[in-house]
């Protein structure tokens, strides 16, 4: 296994999106999909306290957290990756994009690049994701990335899992 954090922050590049490190700059976009910890931000401030928590997280080996650029723009229109578990060669895969960029492609393409660094650089052995029940766009693109669902859990969330067979 590699785990975070790596010499140099990894840049992940498709045909319309990259997966790149936030930047301070792109804080003010970001605010309506800043969280931590299930709380969102309301505020640049509380999203860059989020973001240096965020940081933190990774430069601690525990977290990597990429955000979706546009690459016509290279604006950040959301963000995605693995947030919990990578000690024990696992990763949660987490994701989020702005209203405005939603079926479009863009966060299958995002995820796409995140398995395959998952898979592929941090060697992890299991893939996973937790949504609500009623995500029926999140279920559809699970599915979609080769998710099975595997758990029905508390809140209205269901787990699923990356079928790598």
């Amino acid at each position: 296994m590699k785990l975070p954090p790596y010499p140099i922050f990894p840049t992940l590049s498709g045909e319309t999106i990259s997966l790149r490190q936030i930047v301070a700059e792109d804080i003010k976009d970001l605010i309506e999909i800043s969280f931590y910890d299930g709380i969102q931000a309301t505020s640049v401030q509380k999203a860059t306290e989020m973001q240096t928590k965020i940081n933190l997280d990774y430069a601690n080996g525990n977290s990597i957290h990429w955000g979706i650029a546009d690459k016509l723009t290279n604006k950040i229109i959301g963000t995605c990756g693995y947030y919990r578990g990578l000690d024990k060669g696992a990763g949660e895969l987490g994701c989020i994009l702005l209203p405005n960029y939603r079926g479009q492609g863009f966060m299958t393409s995002a995820m796409q690049l995140a398995i395959e660094f998952g898979l592929n650089t941090i060697k992890l052995n299991r893939i996973w994701a937790i949504t609500t029940k009623t995500n029926e766009k999140a279920i559809q693109l699970l599915e979609q990335l080769n998710f099975i669902k595997i758990a029905d859990l508390e809140d209205n969330e269901i787990e699923y899992e990356l079928r790598t067979n």
